[in-house]
């Protein structure tokens, strides 16, 4: 199936993909980033599932979401009737389940099973025991419980059923997870289980208080994000998948399933604008403890617990999704030194101080010694924004982020009482801002640059307004908003840069899609430039990429008409939420006064 064919489920531990076909192909137990138990999607059947469908030809197949909420309902229409699958993951007990129940809608329909259970990412086969309730699989560390009135049976080292439900019945299946060295946890009730998560979604749903444009693709993102939430930590993942190609076939295959601080301040300023506070203040602990470490030995992301080793290993048994191979888990990237990060860190403190407009002590002393350390570290070559496995470069993105990590401290000054030498800020901030308009600004094609001294463009630099680095009505950032236009964009999406170029940055062979949230960054520039019509244009061409559940990856292929890339992807839905706010005529907290002049009185 294609990428878009997959919906989400999930408990804030973990989170699973369901085909359009009843089949769930991608689940990690018990946490996002743990070995996958059912990996089909990065290889075949064998690689563990769990299927639900009718015997027979499907005639038709549509699914929803029920309300603002992560149950999925999916109905099979065939010539003997109409049968519908609910599955579900419950967000109120101590040990990860997935929850399907199959009633029958019309007529009598003969349904069909398998369940392949694999773990360490789809290689190892359990041992299989009978007990009173149902199936017991142990493999090592695991231990899966399946509990249902189906009969079930053993073939070739998978577990199969064939049953009839007829209109009004409906028949149930659990499948939960513990370590198997402990009691297997409580039997439950699969029903209750059924409208125990939906109550729960709706009421998390309810709080939302945008009240702008295009409120249900923004509910729809904040619930995305939500799920994509380690509970236990406040950690957000980037998406729930690894290896999921940005080119089909290609080696652009990456694992998402970890925190990147590149997301910080978007990740908090989506929360605020959804008026979901608690969760701010969860991801900004998770911040605080994850960085808790002198700022040069900062990651730029870190696993869902804040752990800082996160060691790239490639699997071989698995081909990888459509053939698209290595597939890959862990990402060497986290020991790369980006500059940007830094800007994010101070970003994000910002937002906060802006939303209580109080210093928090704790925070802001490990902001100064972040701000020691840019202090000359801002001189230094990076890898970028987009990671780059090619040499470090003067990216100018990067230094406009370290200009926002100083211009944010002045700000904290002048606006909030910090203590802190706002001179030597302030006369570094005007260094950079000055550096950056030298070097990295192309006056022949009046646009901003991938890195000084290049002629390439990259859509990171659309991010110039958006953090107040210059006005919207700068000349240069109108001919880069242009530039970016004439040069990056495909059929109304932008690619993040060209990889094809003689002398690309980025190490890695091959081409990707083009990237969705530089679409909602410039879609974002158009509406500070005032073109509004075009940008709501385009927003709504980039809006009808997404599949029929709301969800987004992180990249759309314009010659496949596919989304590419890891799968739902958190950066995608935070630029989705500011870009409906902006349209919407919300405020941005991120553009608080222009570069260069005194902050505002407030």
């Amino acid at each position: 199936m294609r990428i878009e064919d997959y919906a989400l489920i999930g408990d804030q531990r973990t989170a699973a993909l369901v085909g359009r076909n009843g089949s769930i192909d991608w689940l990690c137990l018990p946490r996002l980033d743990s070995g996958a138990s059912f990996a089909a999607l990065l290889g075949d059947e064998s690689h563990g599932r769990w299927l639900i469908e009718p015997v027979g030809e499907v005639t038709k197949a549509t699914r929803r979401y029920r309300r603002n909420t992560l149950v999925l309902d999916t109905e099979f229409e065939t010539d003997d009737g109409v049968a519908r699958v609910t599955d579900c993951m419950l967000t109120r007990v101590d040990h990860p389940v997935v929850v399907r129940v199959v009633e029958g809608v019309k007529g009598t329909v003969e349904m069909h099973t398998q369940l392949v259970i694999r773990s360490d990412y789809g290689s190892t086969v359990p041992w299989v025991e009978h007990a009173e309730e149902g199936l017991t699989f142990l493999a090592g560390p695991n231990a899966f419980y399946l509990r249902t009135p189906v009969e079930t049976r053993g073939e070739d080292f998978t577990t199969i059923a064939t049953f009839k439900v007829r209109e009004g019945e409906r028949v149930p299946f659990t499948l939960a997870w513990s370590p198997s060295h402990v009691e297997p946890p409580p039997a439950l009730d699969p029903f209750w289980a059924v409208e125990s998560t939906e109550s729960w979604w709706e009421e998390w749903s309810a709080q939302c208080t945008y009240d702008g444009r295009w409120r249900e693709q923004v509910i729809r993102s904040l619930i995305t994000l939500k799920a994509l939430i380690y509970g236990a930590t406040g950690g957000i993942a980037a998406a729930v998948t690894t290896s999921l190609p940005e080119e089909i076939g290609g080696e652009r295959n990456w694992d998402y399933r970890y925190c990147w601080l590149r997301d910080a301040s978007l990740t908090l300023e989506a929360l605020f604008i959804g008026g979901y506070i608690e969760e701010a203040r969860e991801f900004a602990g998770w911040l605080l403890r994850a960085t808790a470490a002198h700022p040069s030995q900062a990651n730029i992301m870190y696993g869902i617990a804040g752990e800082r080793m996160l060691p790239e290993q490639e699997i071989p048994w698995l081909p990888g999704y459509e053939g698209s191979s290595p597939v890959r888990i862990g990402n060497a990237a986290s020991q790369q030194f980006q500059l940007d990060v830094y800007g994010e860190l101070m970003d994000a403190g910002h937002l906060g101080r802006d939303i209580t407009g109080e210093v928090h002590a704790r925070r802001w002393d490990r902001e100064r010694v972040v701000l020691e350390f840019l202090e000359t570290a801002w001189c230094e070559p990076d890898q970028g924004i987009w990671e780059v496995r090619g040499p470090p470069r003067h990216f100018t993105h990067s230094k406009v982020m370290a200009w926002v990590a100083f211009d944010r401290a002045v700000q904290a000054v002048d606006r909030f009482g910090a203590d802190g030498p706002v001179d030597k800020w302030r006369k570094i901030s005007k260094q950079i801002h000055d550096e950056v308009c030298e070097k990295g600004y192309d006056p022949k094609r009046k646009t901003f640059t991938q890195y000084y001294g290049s002629e390439e463009l990259d859509a990171s630099v659309l991010m110039i307004p958006m953090v107040g680095f210059l006005p919207p009505e700068d000349e240069r950032v109108v001919g880069t908003v242009k530039a970016v236009q004439r040069e990056l964009m495909v059929d109304g999406f932008v690619l993040r840069y060209s990889t094809q170029a003689q002398g690309s940055v980025d190490g890695v062979a091959g081409g990707e899609g083009a990237f969705l949230p530089c679409s909602f960054w410039l879609i974002n520039g158009l509406a500070l430039l005032g073109r509004t019509e075009e940008a709501e244009e385009i927003f709504e061409r980039v809006l009808s990429v997404g599949n029929d559940v709301g969800l987004f990856s992180e990249e759309y292929d314009t010659k496949a008409d596919r989304l590419v890339g890891n799968f739902p992807q958190a950066f995608t839905h935070l630029a989705l939420v500011r870009t409906a706010a902006t349209l919407s005529g919300a405020p941005d907290r991120r553009r608080t006064h222009q570069a260069g002049g005194p902050a505002p009185d407030v």
